[in-house]
């Protein structure tokens, strides 16, 4: 290995070189290229005892791009999963080979206060308050994570515990209550942190989830004025429906709650006056977080927590040793969040911001606006589809509902239409239950998607259902 020339100047051509030739087809690529799992098969194989070096490793990695999905382009609909910006592209490429530690400024100034400045940028993006305080992470769960650790400090600080420092045996459980919209990530957060999921009340009103604020109200009260973590959702990921979040605030407020608000897409909504009004009371939050990788179109992974009090979060995360540094001239965010060693995710971040400007991410998300209202009138206006929600952000929940087929074999039918469209790969969209319905939930988040796009989305459903529908009869 001593001995072998550098090939790192080999190795970055042939990576641009392939990289720029996928890209420059990724708009008329198919979401899931044809024999995709044949190719991602052929990987594989024990470890070979000599190394082929970097340039033949990197062909041969090369000659294998059709494993995978085209999940930056136009009609990747699945999973809220947005596309990745020029700016972003270049400078995490840029990221990559400047190899930053992101954990504190003695390892890399730059990328310290890269941070400190997106963070600050994100915060009047959202338009949160300028005295809060947050951090980059992996994405909407470690973001969750943060938010709801700096929670739990402060439960655990109102309960006379320094439970970052000393734990929380002998404490009672965490009361924590949220609406049906919950996220699985946010309970995924909640066991990571020993809150657990099974002890989260939720109050819903109906079947898909939408909040009961009178019976949440009456569990406040009936805590008698012991400390609570109320979520709020903003963004729910079948519909893109949304809590009251200004009336969450007001009970907070009243109960001495921790509001703590998950937007991992839908705290996007802040960014033009058409959508802020779904939003209204997250500045008055204790913790807010949101995706990177969703609507900010940055690669993955990226995410982001703001937090009222941020010094909560040192409390939490911080640690000791005596290499490590002390006070530093910007914050040290190996302090701040679970990673200690760190990527630099904030150059993309960074460079995304200043390339496009608020403008930019408004003029973005109003277009994904007008995309999910021109998806639900062509649901609308055609016989064979039926839309089951409103649509109030950027998702747009439907099925496939031929005339004359009887309700009970609907869902079977769906189920099985989802599974030819991912394996069709024109266009890429994944089912979920809504109202106890099987139905597609397409999102709209990536920065390249059009008109065409969406149209292809309902002609591609319309297609395949009609055939499935003409071989089961």
């Amino acid at each position: 290995m001593g001995a072998r020339k550098d090939e790192t100047a080999g190795a970055a051509r042939l990576a641009f070189e392939e990289a720029s030739a996928w890209l420059a087809g990724l708009e008329e690529r198919p979401v899931l290229p044809e024999g995709a799992e044949e190719a991602a098969r052929s990987f594989g194989g024990p470890l070979p005892e000599d190394g082929s070096g970097a340039v033949a490793a990197l062909e041969e990695l090369a000659a294998g791009l059709d494993a995978a999905t085209a999940s930056p382009g136009p009609r990747f609909f699945h999973f809220v999963t947005g596309g990745v910006t020029p700016a972003a592209l270049g400078a995490d490429w840029l990221a990559t080979a400047l190899d930053q530690n992101a954990f504190s400024w003695v390892g890399s100034p730059l990328a310290t206060r890269l941070e400190t400045v997106a963070v600050g940028w994100l915060q009047e993006l959202f338009e949160l308050p300028p005295e809060w305080g947050g951090a980059l992470t992996t994405g909407a769960t470690s973001a969750n994570f943060m938010g709801l650790g700096a929670a739990r400090q402060w439960w655990g600080e109102q309960h006379g515990r320094d439970v970052g420092a000393d734990g929380m045996a002998g404490l009672p459980p965490v009361p924590v209550l949220s609406s049906g919209f919950i996220h699985p990530s946010a309970l995924k957060a909640l066991a990571q942190l020993g809150i657990g999921r099974a002890t989260v009340q939720t109050f819903s009103r109906d079947a898909v989830g939408r909040i009961d604020l009178p019976a949440l109200e009456q569990a406040l009260r009936g805590l008698g004025g012991a400390p609570a973590i109320l979520v709020g959702n903003a963004g729910e990921v079948n519909a893109g429906e949304f809590d009251p979040i200004a009336a969450l605030a007001d009970l907070a407020e009243e109960h001495g709650a921790w509001l703590h608000v998950d937007g991992a897409f839908g705290l996007f909504a802040r960014v033009s006056p058409r959508s802020a009004h779904l939003t209204e009371g997250v500045e008055r939050a204790h913790s807010v977080i949101a995706d990177g990788h969703k609507w900010l179109n940055v690669p993955y992974d990226c995410g982001f927590a703001f937090v009222r009090d941020p010094a909560l979060l040192a409390r939490v995360f911080s640690l000791q040793a005596a290499y490590l540094p002390g006070e530093e001239p910007e914050p040290t965010y190996g302090y701040l969040s679970p990673e200690s060693s760190q990527r630099a995710r904030a150059v993309a971040v960074w460079a995304a911001l200043r390339a496009w400007g608020r403008s930019g991410y408004r003029e973005m998300v109003e277009r994904h606006l007008d995309l999910a209202q021109r998806l639900a009138a062509r649901v609308d206006d055609a016989p064979d589809l039926e839309r089951l929600a409103d649509v109030p952000l950027n998702i747009v929940c439907f099925r496939y509902r031929p005339a004359g087929l009887p309700e009970e074999e609907l869902d079977a039918l769906n189920a099985r239409l989802g599974e030819q469209v991912l394996a069709d790969g024109r266009v890429y969209v994944g089912t979920t239950s809504f109202g106890g319905c099987v139905a597609f939930r397409p999102a709209i988040v990536n920065w390249r998607s059009r008109e065409s796009d969406v149209d292809l989305l309902v002609e591609v459903v319309q297609e395949l259902g009609a055939g499935l529908l003409a071989r089961t009869k």
